[in-house]
């Protein structure tokens, strides 16, 4: 199946989860072997999750080579070049942190590195496989995550705007902490009922902030679902309902199909903005203040941010708002990508956004090409 995938230019992601139930025909050799988090008192489960749960020990580096030759056995050697790492807090049911401990020390002193060490496993086992260009996506990052091909996502946030504000700021966040690759749930993980109008607007005004993040992604657990019931008659999960472009009827459809296609028309600039974050360290998704720190209004700016260096995005992100004031930087002069009027900087304006527009401002000039497409 991989085999037939890459054929046709798919590749084939896997998702790891990083505790092992007590049932895992692994479970006996990790704990005899030292390679499981352990607990200082009371019984030895530390995640309730269909079933009885430890978390292997990331911090480790026993565990790290253990995991990755699984791993490596069972799906690198198949072909597999891409990992899906969940759970990478570690996520506890109850979060002691004093009760737990990892090979590098309490939890409640070094708990922080379990995500950067739970990246470091696949990249240094890819790398020592010869792989090159390694990214995994995983839920949370720490100080150093970067430096093993840390895509990180927002984790499985609510099909709500509330949440959705949050990530504009969460992404301008990550920039400036210095991980550039970053991306969020476009509409949520939890909530979204794909028939329900508000639902839709949500997605749509969502798709249009992803479509200037780092990475572009949607993913959620589209509702109504239904339950699946294994072989003991036991229902322990359900099925999603539809999550494709085409899913939410034919009006969003054609707005998503749309900002697809500027997306792709933005394939060079997005890869520019890379290289310099790889090269200097410079966010992706850039607060205000990061080009223009003299300017005393860009600090406060947590709705609004620019992408790479000349694009200035103003997300629409007020349920069944069609029009916001933003606020432009001094020192440049501003286009609206919708209407190619110019406005000089330092002043803040109105702009008119329907459903299948987004506020966008070129920065003097520059990728002009936009001007119409949004």
């Amino acid at each position: 199946m991989i085999a037939e995938l890459h054929e046709m230019g798919i590749e084939t992601m896997v998702s790891i989860w990083p505790q092992v139930d007590v049932r895992s025909e692994n479970y006996e050799e990790m704990k005899q072997q030292g390679l499981l988090v352990k607990s200082n008192t009371g019984v030895d489960v530390q995640m309730l999750f269909h079933g009885n749960n430890v978390f292997m020990d990331a911090t480790n580096p026993r565990t790290r080579q253990y995991v990755w030759e699984k791993c490596r056995e069972n799906y690198a050697d198949l072909g597999v070049r891409t990992f899906w790492l969940d759970e990478a807090e570690a996520e506890f049911t109850t979060y002691d942190f004093d009760n737990y401990r990892y090979y590098a020390g309490p939890v409640e002193e070094v708990g922080n590195i379990y995500p950067r060490e739970y990246a470091r496993i696949f990249y240094d086992g890819q790398k020592a496989s010869g792989q090159e260009d390694i990214v995994s996506l995983i839920r949370c990052a720490w100080v150093g995550s970067q430096r093993y091909g840390a895509l990180v996502w927002s984790g499985d946030i609510r099909s709500t705007y509330e949440d959705f504000r949050r990530q504009i700021c969460a992404g301008i966040h990550m920039g400036l902490f210095g991980i550039p690759w970053w991306t969020t749930d476009i509409g949520g993980f939890h909530g979204g009922v794909i028939e329900d109008p508000d639902f839709r607007e949500l997605l749509v005004r969502w798709f249009q902030f992803g479509t200037f993040c780092p990475v572009m992604r949607m993913h959620g657990c589209r509702q109504p679902g239904a339950p699946i019931v294994n072989q003991a008659g036991e229902v322990r999960e359900q099925t999603g309902a539809g999550n494709e472009i085409w899913s939410f009827g034919e009006e969003v459809y054609q707005i998503l199909e749309k900002f697809i296609r500027i997306r792709e028309r933005m394939r060079d600039y997005t890869r520019d903005l890379m290289r310099e974050a790889h090269e200097k360290g410079s966010p992706v998704m850039r607060a205000l203040f990061y080009e223009f720190p003299e300017d005393r209004y860009c600090w406060d700016i947590t709705d609004a941010y620019l992408y790479g260096s000349d694009i200035l995005v103003a997300p629409i992100c007020h349920q069944h708002d069609t029009s916001r004031l933003v606020y432009l930087p001094s020192g440049a002069v501003w286009t609206d990508a919708n209407t190619g009027r110019d406005y000089p900087g330092g002043q803040t304006v109105e702009v008119e956004a329907p459903l299948a527009a987004i506020p966008v401002f070129l920065r003097d000039g520059r990728q002009d090409w936009m001007i119409g497409l949004i």
